[in-house]
């Protein structure tokens, strides 16, 4: 018997030994500018600006970014928005050659994108894309780009998507169905996907400012498992509007994705609140941003970022 517990117990250790945790994350970077004058509209974020950005507060956003990525064990995919281009992204990463990125310029009439990190060590990129698609009530696309990439691990295909949905200025009513247009485009690419590879794993991630019960996400949902609710955080949300909790950014898993190769990890969705990833403001919790209006603040973000576990099998 003695003999039977200990060579199940080795067996275990190999297994544990032979399996890889990853983690796939979500984080709107609010705002992740460089300091120099482009084509886009950056005029907020200029050195000679009432912002006053400048390299040194560019250099330590783009510190407390890595600081956050270490914190969430470095993601083998990381989908980020409210970045101004590829450069952020590139300098962002620095030396780090573990790292590939996926980007495409977007029409958003603020100049801002979506982007994606992955880990080249761990996955191999096939093919990437995006999707543009024009809002109602215009006649040419302004609004960001839905991106995407196809990895490949041990044979298993897996699709990501990077989500930054139309924001909710204006109104609800108003903005809801730009947002629903955005949710459809992405459930058409969902439908694609499943009839071209149907054994594909799928994960949507990203800021979609809609909250769980609204009808875009409720649309996703119909499509693939929700993974970020209240409950995967301490306050109830990961973006904080008028002193209430809520959830704006999510994450998405195709049913299919919690077997094989490329496994999710069952309740593995969290919302991370990071000691210095929130601040006091009026006797109340809330994220510690970089800026208030044109004062500088010198935080991370007015969003906290998500994740789920992914269990990658040899």
């Amino acid at each position: 018997m003695k003999k039977l517990l200990i060579i199940l117990l080795l067996g275990y250790q190999t297994l544990a030994q032979a399996q890889q945790i990853q983690t796939v994350a979500f984080y709107n970077v609010e705002n992740l500018f460089d300091t120099i004058d482009g084509a886009n509209d950056d005029a907020e974020f200029l050195p000679d600006a009432e912002s006053k950005w400048n390299t040194e507060k560019y250099n330590a956003k783009l510190e407390h970014i890595r600081q956050v990525m270490a914190a969430l064990n470095m993601p083998m995919v990381m989908g980020v928005c409210e970045i101004e281009n590829k450069s952020v992204l590139t300098d962002l990463i620095g030396n780090d050659k573990r790292y590939g990125i996926v980007h495409y310029d977007s029409p958003d009439a603020r100049g801002i994108d979506v982007g994606m990190l992955y880990r080249k060590d761990v996955l191999q990129l096939k093919k990437s894309g995006y999707i543009r698609f024009t809002l109602p009530g215009d006649t040419i696309p302004t609004s960001r780009d839905i991106i995407w990439a196809k990895y490949q691990y041990k044979k298993e295909n897996l699709y990501v998507m990077v989500n930054h949905w139309p924001s909710r200025r204006g109104g609800t009513d108003e903005s809801a169905p730009r947002r629903l247009m955005a949710a459809q485009m992405a459930g058409q690419f969902i439908d694609s996907i499943q009839k071209s590879d149907p054994k594909a794993k799928i994960i949507l991630m990203g800021d979609l400012n809609d909250h769980p019960k609204d009808a875009g996400p409720q649309l996703i949902a119909s499509k693939l498992t929700p993974q970020i609710t209240k409950e995967s955080g301490r306050f109830g949300g990961s973006y904080n509007y008028k002193n209430e909790w809520d959830v704006l950014d999510h994450m998405f898993v195709s049913p299919n994705a919690f077997t094989g190769k490329i496994q999710v990890q069952t309740e593995s969705g969290k919302i991370h609140d990071f000691p210095y990833l929130l601040s006091e403001y009026k006797g109340q919790t809330v994220p510690n941003r970089t800026y208030a209006g044109p004062k500088y603040l010198g935080g991370y973000s007015d969003h906290l970022p998500v994740s789920i576990q992914l269990i990658l099998h040899p």
